[in-house]
């Protein structure tokens, strides 16, 4: 009965709060069962907002928990090495490294970085020791992320074969050394999710081929190429091998302009990203049926295309993220949108010109629209954002009160003010992102005006955040914490 009481509980706890550290650190108080219960959802992922700013404090005290682990034979043998480690002296009260599912070697990197009072010899001695830890014929790791710097062998370490045969999420900057690629390819078969970091023609072409074709059931692919120095024939051979797993490939991220038509056979795709390097050909989309296309992600990609790809799929859309589509004018696009995605949730839209009859269409017909981010990069005061905020306060569905605007230079307090004293729906969820440089005088101005009118229940939740960096594209509250 016992038994079943903490399944119970471990299933409730990590379907409700497993990415909300700050509640699973509560949970940890309330009694002894709830702890036991509770340690292995947090140290599943210890790595948690990796590029989030951590106190020296806290990566010491995690630092010092994970040394701990080690045995008394290691520790002896760092000490005949001259290494005299001072940590935690008394074993922890559970094994939290056996919890751990996710390797993050940058992470790793960081948290060994503390350790400075030793030469470079010594401290590589140390690392190897401690990544032992994670990496050993015991654990069986689900999520392991490789920086490009990765200077640990770790497919030499003993039971690698073991703990990375059950991975899952494998995310690399493409250029890691070969050696290390080699035995991912011959260990790691199961793999869903494949991210490839700084992709671009280098030595390690064919083996992320065969990475790629080595998978039995990949899912999600993500190809980021940071600069456009991908050549065609190693773009081409990538698409090939992707095309071999049409039939469970569900998501995509693409950096380039498809070469092949990897696309037209990936006919189960539920999400898709497209970033154009440039404003280029996409014609090739007009041909693209995608029935099951429910996100679609898209950057520099000419208006009249990516109108043609919402126009093939069967309603489906729910999440339309467009930045930079290549047209000042983008009556076609917003029409593609409001004619064939009824289910529309979440829209992200790039706006020169506000097109009113056709944005107030879109918010007619497009009645389960939840949240609208709007961004604009007109230098000069040219934007109407008067007219703007009159349409969304009278004509927005019910369903719609999470706002985010993106601007250059100002958006001027009193238009800030008629969408307030008009709005008449839900209590509004607000960012604001200003894209270039903002007076503290002018932050101060709009945090005191969206202030005032929370305090009226006009507005729930707000947030200014300086060049958009804080929150991903449908967020509007965070529930994520270090």
């Amino acid at each position: 009965m016992l038994k079943l009481n903490k399944d119970v509980l471990f299933l409730l706890i990590s379907e409700n709060f497993q990415d909300d550290k700050k509640t699973l650190y509560s949970c940890l108080l309330v009694n002894k069962i709830w702890c036991e219960v509770t340690v292995p959802i947090l140290w599943k992922n210890p790595w948690k907002n990796p590029w989030k700013y951590i106190s020296h404090e806290k990566e010491r005290s995690h630092l010092n928990i994970i040394i701990s682990h080690l045995s008394n034979e290691t520790r002896n043998n760092l000490r005949n090495k001259g290494i005299d480690l001072i940590a935690i002296q008394q074993k922890p009260l559970f094994n939290y490294i056996s919890f751990c599912k996710y390797l993050n070697l940058s992470c790793f990197d960081r948290i060994i970085s503390i350790i400075n009072n030793f030469d470079k010899i010594k401290i590589s001695i140390i690392s190897n020791e401690i990544l032992k830890l994670f990496i050993n014929k015991n654990s069986r790791l689900t999520f392991l992320y490789i920086p490009r710097q990765c200077n640990y062998q770790i497919h030499l370490i003993p039971g690698v074969e073991q703990c990375f045969s059950e991975l899952k999420f494998l995310q690399f900057d493409a250029n890691i050394e070969q050696h290390i690629l080699k035995g991912l390819v011959k260990i790691s078969k199961s793999i869903k999710k494949l991210e490839f970091d700084n992709l671009q023609t280098n030595n390690n072409s064919g083996l992320l081929v065969k990475l790629i074709e080595a998978q039995k059931d990949l899912n999600e692919v993500r190809f980021i190429c940071y600069t456009n120095t991908s050549g065609e024939s190693f773009c081409k051979t990538l698409e090939e091998s992707l095309i071999k797993h049409a039939n469970t490939v569900k998501h995509l991220q693409i950096d380039w302009v498809p070469i092949t038509n990897v696309l037209s056979h990936l006919i189960n795709l539920i999400s898709l990203e497209m970033n154009s390097p440039h404003y280029t050909n996409w014609n090739h989309l007009e041909n693209v049926f995608l029935p099951g296309l429910t996100i679609l992600k898209a950057q520099k990609i000419p208006s009249e295309n990516l109108s043609s790809l919402i126009e093939n799929t069967r309603d489906q859309l729910s999440e339309i993220s467009i930045r930079y589509e290549g047209l000042h004018n983008n009556k076609s696009l917003i029409q593609a949108i409001y004619r064939n995605c009824p289910n529309l949730k979440y829209l992200k839209l790039f706006f020169e010109i506000i097109n009113i009859s056709e944005l107030k269409n879109l918010l007619i017909n497009c009645q389960y629209l939840n949240g609208l981010v709007i961004i604009t990069d007109i230098l000069e005061n040219k934007f109407d954002w008067d007219n703007l905020f009159d349409i969304l306060a009278k004509l927005s569905p019910k369903s719609l009160y999470k706002f985010k605007f993106y601007f250059m230079r100002t958006l001027h307090l009193d238009s800030l003010k008629l969408f307030f004293d008009n709005w008449k729906g839900h209590p509004i969820f607000l960012q604001i992102i200003p894209m270039d440089n903002y007076k503290n005088i002018e932050i101060k101005e709009h945090f005191n005006l969206i202030e005032n009118y929370k305090v009226k229940g006009i507005v729930e939740k707000y947030d200014i955040d300086l060049y958009g960096h804080t929150f991903e594209d449908f967020e509007w509250i965070q529930t994520k914490f270090c």
